[in-house]
C-alpha cells in the first residue's frame, strides 16, 4: 500500500510536490486554502487575509527557461519574462499534463499537523482541517508532510514614531493591487526590494509625486542582458561559481554603474551587489531621471500631513506605500517542530527540522535564491520523497545541526543584517547541493569524456534546471534535447515579426562574450591557483 504523503499549498511548491509524489510511487493529498491553484501567482482583486498575492501588473523577476519544472519547459511562445497570467497558464498546463489536479482538495484551511499517537514507531502525522464551505472539521492521518505554504503571507509593518498621528493611508504592498485611486496624490514607497521599486514605478505615472525610502540603498539589476538577451542568459551560467567573489563583485558593479550611477542616482549601497538580495526593476532609472521618483533616506517620523526623513528633508504625503517585506511562519506546526523567531529558522538544508526521530515533515521553498524558486522547489521536494521511501537516508541531528550552524556563520558574514537574510541562497551551488543528496547531480568530468559538446553547454552556457533530468533517478529522455534547443524557445518569444539578415550578422555576439569570459577565467586561473 502506497504511504499518503499530505500537501500543504497548491502554488508553484505544492504542484511540483504532487507530481514528486506520484513520481515516487506515494499517494498525495494536497490542501489548498484558497479555490485554485498557483498561490502568490494567483492574482485576484480583493484583499484576501492569510492568502499572497501579487500585483495586476507583476512580471517574473527571472526569465521562463531559469524558473521553469526541470521536465517541462515552458512553451517557446511564452514571453520570456512572464506576466502572472501568463506563469499561472503554465501552472494549468503543467497540472494537466501530469494530472495534479485530482489529487487537491480546495477551500480547505488546515488547522494543525501534529505528531500522530504512533508517530515514535512509525513517524505519521495528524492532520486536523476544515472545509471552509461546510464549516467541517476533520482529522485524518499522513505518512508524512509537505509543507509548501511559501513565506509571502504575512506583512511585515514596522512602526516609526508619530506613525499613529498620520492622517493619510497606509497600506502594506500585500494588500496593494492597481494604482487606480492614486492619482494626483503624493505617495510614500519605504522599502526598495522588488516589490517597493514595482510601486514606486508603477505609482509614478499616476501619481503626483512618488519619493522612495530607503535605508541602505541597492543595486539595481536590469531584466535585459547584452544583445537584448534576458539576464539569465547571460549571467547566470555554472562558470561564474569558479570565479573568485571579488572578480564577480568587481565586474558585476562595473556593469550596473554602465547602465547609470548608482551614486548619481541617490542609490548606491556600501554594500556589494551579492551581498544583499537584488532589487530588479527595468523602469526605476527612467522614473528618477524624469523626477516623477525621488529617492529619499530613512524615514525619521510622521507628521499628521507629512513625513521627515533622516537625512532632516520634509515631504509632504497622502499615501504610504509599506513594500517592508514579510514575516513567515507556520502556525498550524507546533514550535517544538519548527520555531521561527524574527524569520530565523533551524531547518537542515531549509528543508527537513534536525530534531525530528523520523525524517517525514519537509519544508518546501522556505529559501530566497538568488535565482527562481520552482526548480529549488522541485530538486526539494525529489529530495524529500525518496526521504520518505527509504531510498535516501538523513545523517544524525548533530551533523545537521553543524551543517545549520556553518550556514548561519556563513550567511552572517556576507549578507546585510536584515529579516530579509536569514534564509538566502545562491542559486547554482544551492541546487547542486540538494541534487547530490539523490544523485542528480551532473557528473562533468565524464560527461567531457563522453559528449564534450554538450558537456561545453551545460558549463559555458545558460543554466537550466533540465541539468538535473540528465542522470539519475528521475531521469527525463528529454533533458538533453531541452537544454540543445535552448536559444530556439528564447529567441522564438521575440522574433514575431520576419527579418532579413545577412547570414553574417546572424552570428550570436553572446558567443564572443562567452569566450571573452574565457580567456579571463583562464588569467584567474593562473593568477589564483
Amino acid at each position: 500500500m502506497a504511504k499518503r504523503v499530505a500537501v500543504i499549498g497548491a502554488g508553484a511548491s505544492g504542484l511540483t510536490a504532487i507530481k514528486c509524489c506520484l513520481d515516487e510511487g506515494l499517494e498525495p493529498v494536497c490542501f489548498e486554502k484558497s479555490m485554485d491553484i498557483g498561490g502568490l501567482w494567483n492574482y485576484h482583486e480583493d484583499i484576501r487575509e492569510g492568502h499572497a498575492s501579487v500585483f495586476r501588473s507583476t512580471i517574473i523577476n527571472t526569465d521562463k527557461e531559469m524558473m521553469c519544472y526541470s521536465d517541462f519547459p515552458v512553451p517557446k511562445l511564452f514571453p520570456n519574462f512572464m506576466p502572472n497570467t501568463r506563469v499561472m497558464d503554465y501552472f494549468k498546463l503543467y497540472a494537466d499534463n501530469f494530472g495534479l489536479l485530482k489529487y487537491i482538495r480546495f477551500n480547505i484551511n488546515v488547522e494543525s499537523v501534529e505528531r500522530a499517537s504512533e508517530y515514535d514507531a512509525t513517524g505519521k502525522w495528524d492532520l486536523r482541517y476544515t472545509d471552509r464551505q461546510t464549516n467541517v472539521t476533520v482529522t485524518e492521518s499522513f505518512d508524512a508532510v509537505l509543507v509548501c505554504t511559501g513565506h509571502h503571507v504575512d506583512p511585515y509593518i514596522p512602526t516609526f514614531p508619530g506613525q499613529d498621528k498620520f492622517g493619510g493611508r497606509i497600506i502594506h504592498t500585500h494588500d496593494y493591487k492597481v494604482p487606480k485611486g492614486y492619482d494626483n496624490k503624493r505617495i510614500l514607497v519605504i522599502g526598495i526590494g522588488n516589490s517597493g521599486g514595482d510601486a514606486a514605478v508603477e505609482l509614478a505615472r499616476v501619481g503626483s509625486q512618488v519619493f522612495l525610502s530607503t535605508r541602505r540603498g541597492a543595486w539595481i539589476f536590469n531584466r535585459v542582458a547584452h544583445d537584448g538577451l534576458p539576464f539569465g542568459a547571460v549571467g547566470c551560467r555554472r562558470f561564474f561559481e569558479w570565479l573568485p567573489d571579488t572578480i564577480k563583485t568587481k565586474g558585476i558593479k562595473q556593469e550596473l554603474n554602465k547602465r547609470f550611477n548608482h551614486a548619481n542616482y541617490g542609490l548606491q549601497p556600501k554594500h556589494d551587489p551579492l551581498d544583499a538580495h537584488p532589487t530588479i526593476n527595468d523602469s526605476l532609472p527612467n522614473e528618477i531621471l524624469s523626477g516623477r521618483v525621488k529617492v529619499k533616506s530613512n524615514v525619521r517620523s510622521f507628521h499628521e500631513t507629512s513625513v521627515e526623513f533622516e537625512d532632516g528633508t520634509v515631504e509632504d504625503v497622502d499615501t504610504v506605500v509599506m513594500a517592508t517585506g514579510y514575516s513567515f511562519g507556520f502556525p498550524f506546526l507546533d514550535k517544538s517542530v519548527v520555531n521561527v523567531t524574527k524569520n530565523e529558522v533551524s531547518v537542515y538544508k531549509y528543508v527537513f527540522p534536525p530534531n525530528l526521530s523520523h525524517g517525514t515533515l519537509a519544508i518546501i521553498s522556505m529559501v530566497q535564491p538568488l535565482g527562481a524558486i520552482n526548480p529549488i522547489a522541485e530538486l526539494q521536494c525529489r529530495w524529500a520523497t525518496r526521504v520518505f521511501k527509504g531510498l535516501v537516508k538523513l545523517p544524525s541531528e548533530e551533523a545537521m545541526m553543524a551543517d545549520i550552524r556553518e550556514k548561519k556563520e556563513a550567511m552572517a558574514k556576507r549578507y546585510v543584517k536584515s529579516q530579509r537574510h536569514t534564509i538566502q541562497v545562491d542559486f547554482i551551488p544551492y541546487m547542486d547541493e540538494i541534487a547530490s543528496q539523490i544523485g542528480v547531480r551532473p557528473d562533468f568530468r565524464r560527461m567531457v569524456l563522453r559528449d564534450p559538446k554538450f558537456a561545453w553547454k551545460c558549463l559555458f552556457g545558460p543554466f537550466t534546471p533540465y541539468q538535473y533530468r540528465i542522470e539519475g533517478p528521475g531521469k527525463w529522455e528529454g533533458a538533453k534535447s531541452a537544454i540543445e534547443t535552448y536559444w530556439e524557445r528564447v529567441l522564438a518569444a521575440t522574433k514575431t515579426r520576419a527579418v532579413d539578415v545577412p547570414d553574417k550578422e546572424e552570428t550570436h555576439s553572446y558567443r564572443n562574450f562567452l569566450m571573452i569570459l574565457v580567456l579571463v577565467i583562464a588569467v584567474v586561473i593562473c593568477l589564483f591557483r
